[in-house]
């Protein structure tokens, strides 16, 4: 059976949080959740009780503070074991800290990661399978999530609408970036489409074409 995809878009630095879901089954993966406020995560659980899903997993595609603030409240009210990259793991225990630095309230710590996803892995859902991606650049373990059957993305800051992610934080490397994105993105069809962590959709093709960083 397909999948469906639901975006929720949280916190002040509008951090789009992916819910996928089998159409058959109602199992979802929660990927990056952002939800920062009481209210942000009262959507999040409305969004899946409305639906009637059921989580199975809770995925970070990297662990900047904007896309792991609701790591511990879906951790906790769903039972999900969290998966990261290991490279993720020194970026994820830093996130509290990196919010204090920048001014921002105090955010509650995530769980540490329960298991780590490496390069080569297959995520299944239902019958769906992701392919996971290694993108280092933006950070370390960036990783993203191919949907071959169904022909999208889960990119996590890898790549956006015309731009790509930056890398003046640590960890962060342009470089390395562009050639994780040439090497594991721009070899997909143009039809295959983009869900970024910020911002609108996009596919492989329009990126190829009009993006100015290629």
């Amino acid at each position: 059976m397909p999948t469906s995809i639901v975006t929720l878009t949280f916190n002040a630095v509008q951090e789009n949080t992916y819910i996928v879901y089998d159409d058959d089954t109602r199992e979802a993966i929660i990927f990056d959740p952002g939800c920062f406020s009481n209210a942000e995560e009262q959507e999040l659980s409305k969004a899946i009780e409305d639906r009637d899903l059921k989580p199975v997993k809770l995925i970070n595609t990297h662990c900047h503070f904007d896309h792991v603030f609701g790591n511990a409240f879906v951790k906790e009210k769903y039972g999900l074991e969290l998966g990261i990259h290991e490279l993720e793991a020194p970026i994820l225990e830093a996130a509290p800290l990196v919010v204090s630095m920048y001014g921002m309230p105090p955010m509650t710590a995530s769980p540490p990661a329960d298991h780590f996803i490496q390069e080569g892995d297959v995520i299944s859902l239902g019958e769906a399978r992701f392919e996971v991606l290694f993108c280092p650049g933006h950070s370390p373990g960036s990783i993203c999530f191919y949907n071959r059957g169904e022909a999208y993305v889960i990119a996590g800051d890898v790549l956006f609408h015309r731009s790509i992610g930056r890398t003046d934080l640590p960890g962060g490397d342009h470089k390395t970036l562009l050639r994780s994105i040439k090497r594991e993105l721009l070899v997909l069809d143009d039809n295959v489409r983009v869900y970024p962590g910020h911002g609108e959709p996009t596919t492989i093709g329009e990126e190829r074409r009009e993006n100015p960083f290629f």
